[in-house]
């Protein structure tokens, strides 16, 4: 594995205050968060959501950050209407076997494919926060991959085999955790090392003073975290705005 498996942390988290200016609809048959100006003919970047889901506050504000800067966003609900809630239990074993990869891969493929086909956009980013870093990496494999590039932070249960599927054709950016038990330091790398292997296009920064789950939803009173989760956006951003004009 490059990540393991989602754990006990990959369901905790801190809600952030903010109003959403996007709106939900149905889109290809998925509930969808949409927002942005843009055409979605021009620069879109898809956003592939943690075990909360599209409805999450903190996913949503983002999403409409990413909007500021020139980007349609689409969040679709690849959990099909079963996010978590922090504030009921849940059965986590249960919960990923309802939401395996194989699953989860057909939800996400046909609405990436749907798009296409659809709008057409001149560039796609793809953005993974934890349980949909592994299908956003799928997404810039040349064999099938329908993204331009890619962002994942603190990424879950992706095999190293994805890693070294995307080649050395579409760019990754990965943000971790120092404190991360799903990506710790010996599988951030070996994913180092094989990104270096297949000279794929890459970036991966390591932020002090968090953990795993900072960037979507960390506690922003902690400077820490408010700085890494802030400094994570605007990499990601640089990022596709670089790769849609080369």
């Amino acid at each position: 594995m490059a990540s393991h498996q989602p754990g006990k942390c990959c369901f905790e988290g801190v809600y952030h205050e903010g109003s959403p200016r996007g709106y939900h609809e149905e889109i290809f048959g998925l509930d969808t968060y949409v927002t942005g100006t843009a055409s979605p003919k021009d620069k879109v970047i898809v956003i592939m959501t943690d075990v909360y889901g599209n409805r999450f506050n903190n996913v949503l504000l983002t999403a409409d950050q990413f909007a500021d800067a020139g980007y349609k966003v689409f969040i679709p609900d690849i959990l099909f209407s079963n996010a978590i809630s922090s504030d009921k239990p849940i059965d986590r074993n249960a919960w990923f076997q309802k939401h395996s990869p194989e699953v989860t891969k057909k939800i996400v493929d046909g609405f990436m494919k749907l798009l296409n086909l659809e709008f057409d956009p001149k560039f796609i980013g793809v953005v993974g926060y934890c349980f949909g870093a592994k299908f956003a990496i799928q997404h810039i494999n040349p064999k099938g991959g329908l993204a331009n590039a890619a962002a994942i932070a603190h990424p879950s249960f992706i095999s190293i085999e994805e890693i070294e599927a995307i080649g050395s054709e579409k760019p990754l950016l990965i943000s971790a955790a120092e404190e991360d038990h799903i990506f710790p330091a010996d599988l951030r790398h070996l994913t180092e090392e094989k990104l270096k292997d297949i000279h794929a296009i890459y970036q991966l920064d390591l932020f002090s003073g968090v953990a795993h789950g900072f960037a979507a939803r960390g506690d922003i009173s902690n400077p820490a975290v408010k700085y890494a989760k802030r400094k994570v956006l605007l990499d990601q951003i640089y990022w596709f705005d670089h790769f849609s004009k080369v």
